[in-house]
């Protein structure tokens, strides 16, 4: 079997998802830009940066699982859990905050390869195995820190220096640079390794891909490593950006990171995924985030509007399959 180098099928009925989706992200900041002067400020475009952070890891993540066909439901819980037990352990037992962001780390390796090892040994379907783990996770954070919140040390405190990754001292948002960096790098993973055109070759055709010689579990298992990875990763991100974290409050964070992969381009049937669609995806969620307060329509609207907006990709991408056969 030959495996395509270019991830092709990018076209919908209006152009490529891309454009689609770049459009709809300028018309979304647009609209609230007239709406309200007080969105306007650079303060707020600031909050737009600091809520994408944590949002792209978890949708960079989740982008290689959508590419091999299957998708995971744990990541919000799983970077809610990591960023929760991380700091629990750094302030009881006062080690230093780069052991708390390791062990955020290896707790998001740990649920991503329990999830590829019952998905491709166990054979249990993806949704059912990332839900079961995701309310595995919410449990292990509550039960670990006895439902208690956990306060990361502010950027000025000797271990907040991690903070300024994402967020100079000034307010200028350089988490956006290394976002960008991050995202670039995976997007040439996703385009131009074997491993990206492996996994892409298993959402098209997971038999065929087998038939060529393939190792697939052992792809799909990865894809879902990293995604744990990536999961582990955002619970730093959000830590840097928001200091207190509450058990359980990133369930749901997970739909909007797999709304931004399929707005921007990937396809959840497998063999199209895209790490610049997703990024545009993810500014088109937050900015749907911070823009609603700014016209009188508080957080469960989003909850709403992210439905109905995954509804629509959802239905262009069933439309764009059709147009493919």
């Amino acid at each position: 079997m030959k495996i395509k180098k270019e991830n092709k099928g990018k076209k919908s009925i209006f152009g490529t998802q891309q454009g689609i989706a770049m459009i709809v992200l300028a018309i979304l900041y647009i609209f609230f830009y007239i709406k309200s002067m007080a969105f306007r400020s650079t303060t707020t475009l600031a909050s737009i940066f600091d809520s994408s952070y944590y949002l792209s890891f978890l949708a960079i993540g989740v982008t290689f699982t959508i590419a091999t066909g299957a998708f995971d439901m744990s990541i919000g819980a799983v970077m809610n859990t990591s960023a929760l037990i991380a700091g629990f352990i750094s302030i009881k037992m006062g080690l230093p905050i780069i052991v708390a962001l390791i062990i955020s780390i290896i707790i998001g390796l740990i649920f991503g390869l329990i999830n590829g090892l019952l998905i491709t040994k166990a054979k249990i379907n993806p949704f059912v195995t990332t839900l079961a783990t995701q309310m595995i996770a919410v449990g292990l954070g509550s039960i670990f820190t006895k439902v208690q919140t956990v306060n990361y040390p502010l950027r000025d405190a000797a271990d907040g220096w991690y903070k300024s990754i994402f967020k100079l001292g000034s307010g200028f948002p350089v988490g956006i640079i290394v976002v960008a960096l991050v995202a670039i790098l995976m997007s040439i993973i996703l385009r131009k390794t074997k491993f990206g055109r492996y996994l892409l070759a298993i959402g098209s055709n997971e038999e065929a891909a087998r038939l060529s010689g393939i190792n697939t579990e052992k792809y799909v298992m990865l894809s879902f490593v990293l995604c744990g990875f990536f999961a582990g990763l955002a619970g730093i991100a959000y830590s840097a950006t928001y200091t207190t974290i509450m058990p359980g409050e990133g369930v749901g964070f997970e739909l909007d990171a797999i709304a931004a992969s399929v707005i921007g381009g990937s396809s959840l049937a497998g063999g199209k995924a895209t790490i610049l669609g997703t990024m545009i995806g993810v500014f088109i969620m937050t900015v749907l985030k911070v823009g609603l307060p700014f016209i009188g329509l508080q957080s469960h609207y989003q909850i709403l509007i992210t439905g109905i907006v995954l509804l629509i990709a959802v239905y262009l991408d069933v439309i764009r399959n059709r147009k493919e056969k």
